[in-house]
């Protein structure tokens, strides 16, 4: 899970489901929060791109907790819409990268 992390790149996010679903396993996607939860490599897996399904930022355990994870999006180029990702312009597309 964590090599599918840091290949999100930069500006773009993709959901716990499409993790798990890249990993080969579509019904983990508690499974890939817990992995990005117990991150200890921060600096080159970049856990705070991904995101629930819905576009909300959710489950940030570094410092400053979900406000933290939304202002590094946003700082990356990820569009929101109020409190929601845009995930028809920053979901990260596996296809096209």
């Amino acid at each position: 899970m964590y090599t599918i992390t840091r290949a999100i790149p930069r500006g773009k996010v993709t959901t716990y489901q499409q993790v798990a679903q890249l990993a080969g396993n579509p019904k983990a996607a508690r499974a890939v929060g817990v992995c990005m939860r117990n991150n200890l490599d921060i600096p080159h897996t970049p856990c705070h791109r991904v995101i629930k399904s819905d576009g909300r930022v959710h489950g940030y355990s570094g410092v400053g907790g979900v406000q933290s994870k939304k202002k590094m999006l946003i700082e990356e180029g990820v569009v929101f819409q109020g409190e929601r990702v845009d995930l028809f312009q920053s979901q990260w597309d596996v296809k096209k990268e």
